[in-house]
């Protein structure tokens, strides 16, 4: 265990390279936030703490206030080398919310079962697992959860506009099940 020997080494902080840009990101978000209260939280009469619009102020505001704070403590810590490499990480992870997002707007179209065998497919050969022992086990995996999900657990999933290009029966059977 360490011990803090000063009260500084108690209140150290170990900043990170981004940590300037999440900071301008956050109270920038927070004042965006705050800018549109008014018209979501209505003030009505009566006790302050019984207001709808009271804690959701407070707590945006607080959100304002410690964005701030977070902002200065930012510019007056030492400047570190590789901001731009570290914003650049997080950015390439949206790339994934790109792949949900995409998946989300194919379900409809394709239906449940062939959108998940899809990406599921796609996103592992994204990965880096190029054998196909590992592609078919996705595509395994993808096969569970439609299974789990529709059969089992009877989740209801809108059918896929392709369904409509399939025979009668095929079509309610792939409805119902897939």
């Amino acid at each position: 265990m360490i011990r803090a020997k000063t009260l500084q080494d108690l209140f150290k902080r170990y900043r990170r390279p981004g940590d300037l840009v999440f900071a301008v990101a956050f109270l920038g978000f927070s004042l965006f936030l705050a800018l549109n209260l008014g018209g979501q939280a209505k003030w009505g009469n009566g006790k302050l703490f019984a207001q709808p619009a009271f804690w959701p102020h407070l707590a945006v505001w607080m959100m304002v206030g410690f964005g701030g704070l977070h902002l200065i403590g930012s510019l007056v810590s030492p400047k570190l080398d590789g901001r731009w490499t570290e914003v650049a990480f997080w950015v390439r992870s949206l790339e994934f919310a790109g792949w949900f997002l995409a998946y989300v707007l194919l379900v409809p179209r394709l239906g449940y079962l062939p959108s998940t065998l899809l990406f599921m497919t796609m996103l592992t050969f994204r990965l880096g697992y190029r054998r196909p022992v590992m592609l078919v086990g996705a595509a395994g995996v993808g096969l569970s959860i439609v299974l789990v999900f529709k059969t089992f657990l009877q989740v209801k999933v809108p059918g896929g506009q392709i369904y409509e290009l399939l025979p009668d029966v095929l079509r309610s059977f792939m409805l119902t099940n897939f």
